[in-house]
């Protein structure tokens, strides 16, 4: 190496050994812990800004979603419905204290003492969210709370870190109880339930105030892995993780002095049930909870209140007697029906109410086949007419105003009335002549068989005599809805509009002796914040209770030996009333025990886009579908297993007023719609007999002067003959015999 290589060697060391020295002289001791205290303040300092920028906000939507739950009469499940989240949200208090430990010993055995947050499982989430690691465990339960409450899942690092300060905050704020419902009631357990009580449901069938600790340690441990540690679809190695998570938490609560070693080894691990697919709105169960909804709707509950969900709405459906109505509608009307090829059968609609009388619960309804393919419930819907079961009002009208026929009679049950067909009615300015069903006309006639027999002509006059607008009144106050409701003659065909919930009401207030029966059907409704009180079933007196008896004693012969006998049964004792609207669209039977109002109807309704009422007539091809047919049907059917199979309860009829009872005259000679007063007014001719060797449904002529021999009406079969089946009587069609379209409506 020459000279000139040795300088520029040496050159070089020295520039060397000068940059050596600077750097020591950059980052020495003194100068390294400054600027790591620097850092910490800068970071303290982010910290205390964070902080105070930070606000507790407002929970997000999803925390307080709920479901609502829509229960039967005693508690059981009937759906839940709403939002998408099955959640609904419990005080602590409903929660045992030994569960509420289970849940701080899986997850955060120092709850109680630290300060909201873990800056070890904080810094180690950071750590592994900025390794890509995604979200990792470690975080207190405020932590997860305010997590699941307030903020979203992802895993970034502004939303780790608003969750430690927000956990700060609220730790600060609310109380160590306050946080830990918040968090059994916001985590999510798998098996689509979100919070504990939705959880207790779906895993062990129970409220979460009846969960044990056993079952509180396996839902405290499902919550670190919902889908893995689901005992009913885990693998053997999930099995084995949750059991030993479930083992773990119990030591916990042992360690924490929370449960005593003795109780802790004689728990075994509570397998959970198979999961139940959540029940929708199918059958039967849409119709209920949308009766229930317009119910609460009226009371103030709408329906952005209901949106917001963690309602427990109880209905008064009894689940037995729901299913008997399903059954018997089943059982008497759609096994007999071809939907598919017969054009009639498809038009067919039925609907049914029933209702306690005593308190006016409704405790079953039908809606129709099912509430996916018909939503809207042939139950509740007004747009059809009760036809002759309103009958029945026009007589109480007569008897609570005391009102007398053209001749000056007391109109009772043995007044008498001109029953002949398309007779002109006397006394009124609007011109009206019905013609009673068939066409068949009936002489003098006593009130008692004009009802039985439903004759038009008799309700036609009585309603001029006691007056349109006095008739209207009174079933306006019964309850029948002031919808299209003229004030003429026609109105005893029943030519208003009214749903079987209508008609139900009308007749149970003649049951609960004329006190007024509001049907209802929610029997509590109860929030987190507000519970609604029941709507008023029974009100005031709005007819006597002399006209209301003398009503349903008139009625027990509709059933006895009248249009209603398809219902007669020695099993229980009934009062009821068919009716069949014009041109044969809608088909009632409404009638009561004394401990049940049922009221079934069945619509015709053209199945094609637009609907529209159409004839009945052919149903199940019998003709044509009056009231004493398939309705009478159902309703005995249903009624029977509703009251278990009968009962001996009678009515309590009490000072039945008998009315004037008249001598009858000579349709031919006389065209007035009643004669003189008889002087034998004790006992109605046309009043049921009980005697057994009678027959119930046609008495002997001797008892009935008011059925003409055979010679004079070819629609009454002579004595000898068997009495009619049901569906052929006096109030039906004859098989064959298309009279419905020329029929006038009310038969």
């Amino acid at each position: 190496m020459g000279r000139a290589d040795a300088r520029r060697a040496q050159r070089r060391g020295a520039r060397r050994a000068a940059k050596s020295g600077g750097i020591r002289r950059l980052f020495t001791w003194k100068k390294m812990l400054g600027a790591f205290f620097g850092l910490c303040l800068l970071i303290m300092g982010a910290f205390v800004a964070l902080y105070m920028y930070v606000d507790i906000p407002k929970a997000n939507a999803l925390a307080e979603r709920q479901s609502n739950v829509y229960q039967y009469s005693d508690g059981t499940l009937l759906t839940r419905t709403g939002n998408g989240v099955n959640r609904q949200i419990v005080d602590l208090a409903e929660v045992p204290l030994k569960v509420q430990h289970t849940f701080v010993a899986a997850e955060n055995k120092s709850f109680y003492d630290d300060k909201g947050v873990d800056l070890k499982g904080t810094a180690r989430g950071l750590l592994n969210t900025l390794s890509g690691k995604g979200k990792q465990g470690g975080s207190t339960i405020t932590q997860q709370y305010v997590k699941n409450y307030y903020l979203t899942q992802d895993p970034t690092i502004s939303r780790k870190l608003k969750e430690l300060v927000i956990s700060l905050k609220v730790d600060s704020k609310k109380s160590k109880e306050y946080i830990l419902a918040g968090y059994i009631n916001t985590a999510y357990y798998g098996r689509g339930a979100s919070g504990i009580q939705a959880a207790a449901q779906a895993y062990y069938g129970v409220d979460a105030k009846d969960l044990n600790v056993s079952q509180g340690a396996y839902l405290a441990s499902v919550l670190q892995a919902p889908s893995q540690y689901d005992w009913q679809s885990a693998t053997p190695t999930g099995k084995k993780l949750v059991e030993e998570r479930w083992g773990y938490t119990l030591d916990n609560m042992v360690e924490m002095h929370w449960l005593d070693k003795a109780e802790r080894d004689k728990l075994t691990f509570p397998k959970p049930h198979k999961p139940k697919p959540a029940k929708g709105m199918e059958g039967q169960t849409g119709y209920l909870v949308e009766a229930a909804n317009k119910e609460l709707e009226k009371q103030g509950v709408t329906a952005e209140m209901r949106q917001a969900g963690g309602w427990t709405i109880r209905l008064n459906i009894d689940k037995k007697r729901q299913k008997e109505l399903e059954a018997s509608v089943d059982r008497q009307l759609e096994s007999k029906l071809d939907r598919k090829d017969n054009k009639v059968d498809a038009t067919v609609q039925a609907g049914a109410t029933s209702v306690n009388p005593k308190t006016g619960a409704v405790v079953a309804m039908y809606g129709g086949v099912d509430y996916i393919k018909h939503y809207i419930s042939n139950a509740t819907r007004q747009d059809y007419q009760p036809a002759s079961t309103f009958k029945p009002l026009v007589l109480a009208s007569a008897l609570e105003n005391e009102a007398k026929t053209q001749d000056g009679d007391l109109i009772g049950v043995n007044t008498r009335y001109d029953g002949t067909s398309k007779r002109p009615v006397v006394g009124s300015d609007t011109p009206f002549a019905p013609e009673n069903e068939d066409n068949q006309s009936y002489g003098s006639v006593t009130v008692q068989k004009a009802m039985n027999a439903s004759i038009n002509s008799v309700f036609a006059q009585m309603v001029v005599d006691v007056g349109p607008p006095a008739v209207k009144k009174t079933a306006l106050a019964l309850g029948v809805p002031d919808k299209n409701f003229p004030e003429r003659p026609a109105i005893t065909l029943g030519t208003m509009n009214a749903s079987t919930w209508d008609m139900a009401g009308a007749y149970a207030t003649l049951d609960n002796h004329g006190k007024k029966v509001t049907p209802f059907i929610v029997k509590s409704a109860e929030h987190r914040d507000r519970t609604v009180d029941p709507v008023k079933g029974v009100g005031s007196q709005v007819i006597s209770r002399k006209s209301a008896d003398t009503v349903t004693s008139v009625l027990t012969g509709v059933v006895d030996s009248g249009s209603g006998r398809a219902a007669n049964t020695s099993a229980y004792e009934a009062a009821g009333k068919t009716g069949t609207s014009e041109n044969n669209k809608s088909a009632w039977f409404a009638a009561y025990t004394p401990e049940l109002t049922t009221v079934v109807a069945l619509f015709g309704e053209s199945p094609k886009d637009g609907g529209g009422q159409v004839s009945l007539t052919g149903t199940a091809n019998s003709g044509r579908a009056n009231g004493g047919g398939f309705p009478a049907q159902i309703w005995a059917d249903y009624t029977l297993g509703a009251l278990n199979g009968g009962s001996s309860a009678q009515f309590d009829l009490e000072d039945v007023e008998r009315g004037q009872s008249t001598v009858p005259s000579s349709p031919s000679t006389t065209p007035s719609h009643s004669a003189s007063t008889d002087t034998t007014p004790s006992k109605s001719p046309d009043a049921p007999s009980k005697s057994a060797s009678q027959s119930p449904d046609v008495p002997p002529p001797s008892q009935s002067p008011d059925v003409p021999p055979p010679s004079q009406s070819p629609d009454v079969p002579p004595p000898s003959q068997s009495p009619d089946p049901p569906g052929t009587g006096p109030d039906s069609g004859r098989p064959g015999q298309n009279t419905a379209d020329r029929n006038p409506p009310g038969q």
